[in-house]
């Protein structure tokens, strides 16, 4: 047995590589965003310890005697943070309690400073330099050098304020902020890894699959290529002998029937001359009719075998010039077979078989119904719809599903003097099978039989 190594194309070998890859652009990007993400990129207002100090100058504050609150005040400012308390009924202190507030930061510092205070303040307040406020003169902050100061105010028990100031915003995200970005970058990467995964994947079994497809169009020279990883490389190696083995069946199945074909002649042929010797002349008839019968069957299986095994190439041509060409060929004999749809449209297929079932379907409606309607669509995704229509007595429902089957007749359309062995409709559906569409038959509300040809778009 083979012994695989890294370096061998395999799918496992790119699964892992695209992984690789993606956590690394992953881990570059998340490095950029801290280097280049600005406040964003900062650490939580928990991690900074700024919470933590405002909580310990409020307890050492409120726990001092009021002459010594405003230099304990000053002692505690930061060159980051600056403290200041204001006795009550001064302007600042009157100012502070008369100013309008938003209830939800109120809410969320109130979260951030409650694991360090003992109860919660007589009343909390929190606003930025965008509220009047922050205007008051004698603040402890220079207006002039920060534009983005954070304000937080305690009203202490004897009704004092105790003012704290961050100067700047030297914090990040708050934490649900900061686990949705997180989350975010993850679905970001999941999806990313995903797509790239499945595309390095996906794009091998799609080639292997268009190749498949192309051995029911060109199955005598069509080859599967065995490229990509080492999986689809075996599976296209396996389809390969498969198919080769398949070609050589038919082409042994296609020299049997030739050979019993050309055997059976010889009997048929001692046959009807042994009945020149009958003296009945309705026996001899009788006997000729089946004569020539078996012999219409044994040529039309033939033929139809031999289609089967020696397929044309598939080459670009216009489908609705061949389906005019059809129309006007049988106008000019008589029936008015008529044609709807654009005028120009390209379509890679077998020219002459199509053209066969295309025949043989109007010439069976203008046999057993009327002369019908050739009617092309052209789909959005670039496949045709081909209908013929008739205005006849249509077919049983029940038969409907059996009108494909070899050698299936309708005996109350058909009989044997109307010619044809029951493989028209067969040959047509293995010939619009081979270029990859299906084809089916349905009865019409207002009468008559509508054939419908589906052919997919071949690239």
């Amino acid at each position: 047995m083979k012994r695989l190594t890294f370096m061998e194309d395999t799918i496992a070998r790119r699964l892992i590589i695209t992984v690789t890859l993606a956590a690394v652009v992953t881990l570059a990007l998340l490095e950029l965003f801290f280097v280049f993400g600005g406040t964003w990129a900062k650490p939580d207002i928990q991690e900074t310890g700024v919470v933590s100090q405002v909580g310990s100058v409020i307890r050492i504050v409120s726990s001092a005697p009021a002459s010594d609150r405003e230099g304990l005040a000053q002692a505690a400012s930061t060159d980051d943070v600056h403290f200041a308390w204001y006795a009550a009924h001064t302007p600042l202190a009157q100012a502070l309690e008369n100013g309008q507030y938003r209830s939800d930061e109120i809410s969320q510092s109130w979260r951030f400073l409650k694991p360090y205070l003992r109860h919660r303040p007589n009343r909390l307040i929190v606003f930025r330099e965008n509220n009047p406020v922050s205007q008051a003169t004698g603040l402890p902050y220079d207006r002039s050098r920060f534009h983005d100061a954070y304000f937080a105010g305690i009203r202490l028990d004897d009704g004092s304020w105790l003012l704290c100031v961050a100067l700047t915003r030297f914090w990040g995200l708050y934490a649900f902020q900061r686990f949705t970005l997180q989350l975010l970058f993850l679905a970001v990467w999941v999806v990313t890894v995903s797509m790239i995964a499945s595309r390095q994947l996906s794009r091998p079994i799609e080639h292997l699959s268009g190749g498949v497809r192309s051995l029911g169009l060109q199955p005598r020279s069509a080859r599967l290529d065995e490229d990509g990883p080492r999986e689809i490389r075996l599976v296209a190696e396996t389809i390969n002998g498969m198919q080769a083995q398949i070609q050589q069946f038919i082409e042994y199945r296609t020299t049997m029937l030739a050979a019993i074909s050309h055997d059976l002649r010889t009997p048929l042929t001692r046959i009807r001359l042994r009945g020149e010797f009958i003296d009945c002349p309705e026996q001899q008839k009788h006997l000729f009719r089946d004569v020539d019968e078996m012999q219409t069957m044994i040529d039309g299986a033939l033929s139809f075998f031999r289609n089967d095994a020696s397929r044309e190439e598939s080459i670009m041509f216009d489908l609705p010039g061949l389906l005019q060409t059809i129309a006007n060929d049988y106008c000019d004999q008589g029936f008015s077979v008529e044609y709807y749809g654009p005028a120009k449209a390209g379509y890679v297929g077998q020219l002459y078989a199509m053209k066969r079932v295309f025949s043989n379907l109007v010439e069976n409606a203008i046999k057993y119904a009327t002369p019908p309607t050739l009617t092309l669509e052209t789909q959005q995704d670039g496949s045709y719809m081909i209908y013929i229509r008739d205005n006849g007595p249509g077919i049983p429902e029940a038969s409907l599903s059996e009108v494909f089957e070899p050698y299936f007749r309708l005996d109350k359309s058909r009989n044997r003097q109307t010619g044809g062995v029951g493989l028209g409709l067969t040959s047509a559906q293995t010939i619009v099978r081979s270029n990859g569409g299906e084809i089916t038959m349905a009865n019409r509300s207002e009468g008559g039989l509508e054939v419908l040809i589906y052919l997919p778009k071949i690239c």
